[in-house]
């Protein structure tokens, strides 16, 4: 399961990755074929590079131990109590996601095929052409292209079918499906919704750019562009004519062709992509020669043994931590682990817990190989667990016993280990005071030769599940609340009535002071452009049936409403004369504005240093 929700943050971030890319490097490009398949290949990259990872194996001696595994220190655990298991929680949402979706998807499918349900289909060469009479703007679907013929004059179905044998020709349904499939998949993912909106932009651009070449008259094409904005019955899962983004569209008909050594920005994705397969598709696994062990059984058959050793890797260690799951029950997480040079463990945190019942924390943070050690589990005949952690110190020190996670008064503690008891230090008098009942962990750390302990009582862990905690105006869950060192705090404000609690610290006070300040942005360049397209009238319904045999009534109206519809379209002209005019004006501001661009991005650029300087003296100042 867990593996699951990696795998979907690594192809949300490749999207992101992706789309940015495109957003920022080639979507003002007249490369409009290139990168369509850019865009594809991201969304196919995505889905494919984070199940591929690149595994090295390096081969370790054997470690030999030589632990007495019947005489392990165990401490008898409670049966398990219901506690609510939050990936299956999001599991859930996710799929409840994934199935609304689909129905949406099914429900549009369903409305494409009520409307070429039962129509006449005219066929010319490998095209099927469908005249509906309702009043739906032109769409393509696959190699079928419908359209309302009774509502456009004879130059504008010439550039309508032009654009939409395009979209035909080059299986841009194609596309529309494998990016809705996207969709669905990743509907949490806003990036992916910004992704399916370049997609089909880009497939219009594509359109009308080949349909132009067809075309003699571009200003024409552009008016039918502009008409069709008046008809906004679309069909989803379909590539038709009509697009919001109309200005978008005419802009880039107009726009000059991109230089052939803009193409370098393609391959500015690639580093990019190493950077994500080194970070994150790399895996290094140690393995002992000729050793394989995964369960170690001790004299007593009862005793069920896993050692980690030095050379214990990641793999190794969640195998470990899913069969006491599935065996016992008992939730086993691994932390903080580190490695040195060698791929050794260094540092390693252990945390067993079953049930809501007491944890089993044990911690090791040193610059040496840490010794080996064992989990060890066994079932009294009442049917409770007993759970060990054993080391070599340990088993020559029989003396060690564990007691509803409280050491008993024959432990020997050395005299430098720091004592902390909620937060707060204390010593070992305090510590054989507390009453094992009221104990919810007890941390046991060691770093090289020195050790600590941290005990946090039930009433103290039961703040944190009561309260909001904010250390230095973050929230905090109740694990670092328990790690605060109280000697530091230089504030602490207590609201009842919210249930907040919030502490200042020193350190916070002292950085207050000494803060940075941000760098200022730079302001973008705007573009003042009043330009408005003439308000064409709307077009009259046709009514049902044909001339001959259909309402003769009803179609004389009609003719009589489109007459009037001619004269308002020619009274229009004027209007689009100067319409044409004003885009004229347009081209001519957009050469200095697209100057005032480039000006603004490498100002941009010198801000993401400033910005980066900034975050960099933000972190030296937090440690």
């Amino acid at each position: 399961m867990e593996t699951l929700f990696i795998y979907i943050a690594k192809s949300s971030g490749l999207i992101g990755m992706f789309y940015i890319a495109y957003y920022f490097l080639l979507r003002k490009e007249t490369f409009f074929t290139a990168n369509r398949w850019f865009l594809l290949a991201g969304l196919f990259t995505s889905a494919i590079l984070p199940w591929i990872v690149f595994t090295t194996i390096v081969w370790v001696e054997p470690t030999s131990t030589n632990f007495d595994w019947s005489k392990l220190p165990m401490r008898p655990v409670q049966e398990e109590s219901f506690e609510i298991n939050w990936y299956l929680v999001l599991v859930a949402a996710y799929i409840i996601g994934i199935v609304l979706f689909l129905a949406q998807f099914a429900l549009d499918f369903y409305n494409l095929n009520r409307v070429l349900k039962g129509k006449t289909i005219h066929r010319q060469a490998d095209h099927k052409f469908i005249d509906l009479k309702e009043n739906i703007a032109p769409f393509s679907y696959f190699n079928t292209i419908v359209y309302n013929s009774s509502l456009y004059s004879e130059s504008e179905m010439e550039s309508i079918l032009e654009h939409e044998k395009v979209h035909s020709e080059q299986y841009h349904t194609i596309d529309v499906l494998i990016t809705r499939f996207f969709c669905i998949l990743f509907w949490f993912n806003p990036f992916i919704w910004l992704y399916k909106n370049a997609i089909l932009q880009n497939l219009e651009f594509i359109a009308d750019s080949e349909a132009t070449k067809n075309i003699s008259d571009k200003k024409a094409y552009q008016l039918t562009l502009l008409k069709i904005t008046t008809h906004e019955n679309c069909v989803v899962l379909t590539n038709h004519f009509y697009q919001s983004l109309i200005k978008k569209r005419i802009v880039m008909l107009n726009k000059n062709q991109s230089k052939k050594w803009n193409s370098w920005k393609y391959a500015l994705v690639l580093p990019a992509l190493i950077a994500f397969v080194f970070l994150f598709q790399m895996e290094v696994i140690a393995k002992e020669k000729n050793v394989n062990p995964k369960v170690e059984q001790s004299a007593s058959d009862d005793v069920d043994v896993y050692k980690i050793t030095k050379n214990t890797t990641e793999a190794e260690l969640k195998e470990k931590a899913e069969i006491l799951k599935e065996k016992y029950g008992i939730q086993t997480t691994f932390s903080k682990i580190k490695r040195n040079s060698n791929n050794e463990l260094i540092g390693l945190k252990i945390k067993l817990q079953k049930g809501k019942e007491a944890a089993t924390v044990t911690e090791v943070d040193s610059s040496e190989p840490i010794k080996d050690f064992a989990i060890a589990i066994s079932k009294n005949d009442n049917g409770t667990t007993n759970i060990g952690i054993v080391t070599e110190e340990n088993r020559k020190n029989d003396k060690l016993t564990l007691s509803n996670n409280v050491a008993s008064h024959n432990i020997s503690i050395p005299d430098d280990t720091n004592i902390f008891i909620d937060g707060a230090k204390s010593d070992k008098t305090e510590m054989d005071k507390l009453d094992p009942k009221d104990i919810a962990t007890m941390n046991v750390i060691k770093n090289n030769d020195k050790q600590e302990i941290r005990i946090i009582t039930k009433n103290f862990a039961k703040i944190g599940s009561e309260n909001d905690i904010y250390i230095n105006d973050k929230k905090v869950d109740q694990n670092e609340l328990d790690n605060l060192d109280q000697g530091t705090i230089e504030r602490m404000d207590v609201n009842k009535d919210g249930k907040t609690i919030r502490i200042i610290t020193r350190n916070r006070v002292s950085q207050d002071i000494n803060a940075p300040v941000p760098p200022t942005p730079p302001t973008p360049p705007t573009l003042a452009s009043k330009i408005k397209a003439p308000a064409f009238p709307k077009a009259p319904k046709a009514p049902k049936g044909d001339p001959i045999n259909g309402d003769k009534k009803a179609w004389k109206d009609f003719e009589k409403k489109m007459e009037e519809y001619d004269a308002k379209m020619k009274k229009l002209e004027p209007q689009m004369e100067a319409f044409d005019k004003q885009m004229a004006e347009f081209d001519k501001q957009m050469e200095p504005f697209n100057k005032q661009m480039e000006a603004f991005d490498k100002q941009m650029e010198v801000y993401e240093k400033q910005m980066e300087e900034y975050q960099s003296k933000l972190e030296k100042e937090n440690k």
